[in-house]
């Protein structure tokens, strides 16, 4: 049977975003700009990696208020949307789309690589001005390209590129290549210079670009192409200083009786001042002019761009709150993701953890994964209506009963540590017809000097719990009674081993276990495969999701795994697919993976679920095809924020609380 039902996920600090872009007028000398800020966006899901169309602030850029990332425009400093391109409509990710001489290029993932591990991220174009016409693929298969740009002429493109082999697991940074090639004949790709992301042109023959300089700071580097050549291995020239990260640049055109070379940059300082902002660097002069400092300067900033006659620049950020721009002001708890199998609904949840109740009507969740003292939540399954279970306890991973709709279990103690560290299950008694009042019973099930207990799966007779511990010094799986715990019944070990079994999952039918585990490479604790064991201890095997090919097996990060309702189908977390998009260039994601897939217990029919580049995780399956409630209802609903003991409303007030990346943060 093909897959069906709903499935609901974690993205990672995306749901906090509330990205939305800004423009400014840009000086022509050095003094600081204007500091009027215009929005160009209309405050609708998030908005970002736009590009001017021309100097009337015409914008096309990514929106993802459709339900995946997809290519808008706007005219004329219009903040409504005037179209979507369809551009191909089969993709469920675009991503850094670039008008230029009635084409439009962006980079789409629709088309799957021949290896795993690979990013599925290429680069495409298509006529504007032909309503029927076809895009036409410019990335060569068995490569991946990012971050396109398109020289002044329009003659000459510019991707980051990975040219041979595939993804070798870096994430800070990609170790990407600098490509050219000509619009006319994109078969002849060169290698300008090696190792550099985020090109931009200034002209048809200078190229400025970033990366991880040898002393560790992030730095704008710049390579100048002979006239009417592109020779290739160019020795690129460092443009920007020591001691300040400067990434995603934009070359500012150099006309209008300003002949110097300057750039955009967006830049990381030591000091007081933790926030990513956006900055003039005059390359002759080696001076920098800030520019949304001076605006915002306790917000964020990304990925600048500037209009074909340097009149504006363009940016963006968190909308921010209370600035009378309308749009959204509230996180839903639930938003709709577009899937890529007809008859799988999937929804994004403003949570971590999420587990269905049996019959699908509520969601179980831990709210702030940052959150020390969040403790477990519950959300109706179509969004409008959410209560604290209770608080001020670390609480992670849930599973509930499928027995009995007033019991879920989960983990209580700190995340990510060590075997010996105090983590409890926990089976939390409440009744789900009376959440008002929260009246809820905590029943620790596992002894504390035993160390690491986590990562619940009650069995589907409500009887027992499988769960991981460290009570040995390593983390291997047990079975528990789900009823009096370990103090007055029966627990017995279900794994051995000098290795790492981990996040278990029941089958419907009782009949397997689910389970991530490095038990085939211990000494790599970053590579997890898929097992499956009987609850007797029998008949462990692992799923051959690459194939059986020995290298790929060893690069493997699946996690999160949990089965159909009707036991033939696995749903998990995975690198299998690389990077979408270059991580400098976003919000922190925490782990080298983060997509969705699908495969049969066989390890046959594997199917890509999400498309982006945000980290995607923890996700739970339901039978049912559940949907949230219309609009007029959550905008009701959203009138009630906050999570009082009557429960919350449609959402939490959007504040863009996000993290720069930790590689970046590292340094200060």
């Amino acid at each position: 049977m093909e897959p069906s039902g709903t499935i609901v996920f974690t993205s990672v600090g995306r749901p906090y975003y509330g990205f939305d872009i800004f423009a400014v007028k840009l000086p022509s000398h050095e003094s600081s700009p204007n500091s009027t800020e215009h929005g160009l966006t209309d405050g609708i899901s998030i908005n970002f990696n736009g590009q001017f169309v021309d100097d009337n602030k015409t914008l096309v850029y990514i929106s993802e208020r459709t339900g995946s990332p997809r290519i808008f425009l706007n005219q004329t400093g219009n903040s409504k949307p005037l179209q979507q391109i369809h551009s191909p409509p089969e993709s469920l990710f675009h991503d850094r789309p670039v008008m230029k001489n009635e084409r439009l290029y962006f980079i789409s993932a629709h088309e799957q690589p021949d290896k795993p591990f690979r990013s599925w991220s290429a680069l495409y174009s298509i006529s504007i001005s032909k309503a029927e016409a076809l895009p036409l693929r410019l990335t060569p298969y068995g490569s991946a390209d990012f971050s396109p740009a398109v020289s002044q002429s329009g003659k000459l493109i510019a991707v980051a590129s990975y040219v041979s082999g595939s993804w070798g697991g870096e994430f800070h940074d990609l170790q990407t290549d600098i490509v050219v090639f000509q619009d006319s004949d994109p078969s002849k790709r060169v290698v300008v210079c090696q190792h550099g992301g985020w090109p931009t042109w200034q002209g048809d023959s200078t190229l400025y670009f970033h990366r991880q300089a040898d002393d560790g700071w992030w730095s704008i580097f710049r390579v100048d192409l002979p006239p009417n050549s592109t020779d290739d291995n160019l020795a690129p020239i460092r443009v920007t200083p020591s001691g300040v990260h400067c990434f995603t640049p934009a070359a500012i055109a150099m006309h209008h009786g300003n002949s110097s070379r300057r750039i955009a940059v967006a830049t990381r300082r030591k000091g007081n001042n933790k926030y990513r902002h956006i900055e003039i660097f005059d390359v002759e002069s080696n001076k920098f002019y800030p520019v949304t400092q001076l605006i915002n300067p306790n917000f964020h900033h990304y990925n600048p761009f500037v209009s074909p006659g340097s009149t504006f620049l363009g940016y963006h950020r968190f909308r921010g709150e209370g600035e009378g721009r309308g749009g959204d002001s509230t996180i839903p708890h639930l938003e709709p993701v577009i899937s890529p199998i007809p008859g799988l609904h999937m929804l994004r949840l403003n949570g971590s953890f999420p587990a269905f109740s049996p019959e699908g009507d509520f969601i179980a969740l831990n709210l702030d994964f940052d959150n020390l003292d969040s403790g477990l939540k519950i959300v109706r399954s179509d969004g409008t209506k959410r209560w604290t279970l209770f608080e001020n306890r670390t609480t992670f991973y849930n599973s509930w009963s499928p027995a009995d709709k007033n019991v879920i279990f989960t983990s209580i103690g700190p995340t990510f540590q060590s075997a010996r560290a105090a983590v409890q299950i926990a089976r939390v008694t409440f009744d789900l017809e009376n959440l008002t009042h929260r009246d809820v019973e905590i029943k620790i099930l596992t002894k504390e000097e035993t160390g690491n207990n986590a990562f619940p799966s009650c069995s589907p007779d409500g009887k027992h719990v499988v769960f991981r511990s460290g009570r040995t010094g390593h983390k291997n799986l047990y079975i528990v009674d789900a009823i009096k715990g370990e103090f007055e019944g029966d627990i017995r070990r279900l794994t051995e081993g000098p290795w790492i079994d981990t996040m278990p999952s029941w089958s419907p039918d009782g009949k397997l276990i689910a389970f991530s585990s490095n038990r085939h490479n211990p000494d790599n604790v970053d590579s997890f495969g898929i097992y499956l064991i009987r609850p007797d201890g029998s008949g462990v095997r692992r799923i051959k999701v690459t194939r059986g090919i020995e290298e790929e097996e060893k690069r493997e990060r699946l996690n999160h795994v949990c089965f159909s309702a009707d036991g033939e189908w696995l749903l998990f977390a995975a690198n299998l697919g690389g990077v979408t998009a270059e991580p400098v260039a976003l919000p922190n994601q925490f782990q080298p993976y983060g997509d969705l897939y699908l495969v049969r217990l066989d390890g046959s029919g594997l199917q890509r679920l999400t498309w982006n580049g945000y980290e995607n995780g923890t996700p739970a399956w339901h039978p049912k095809m559940l949907s949230i409630a219309a609009d007029e209802e959550l905008k009701f609903s959203s009138l009630c924020l906050g999570d009082e003991i009557g429960g919350g409303g449609g959402g939490d007030k959007l504040k863009g609380q996000f993290d720069e990346p930790l590689w970046i943060q590292c340094d200060f």
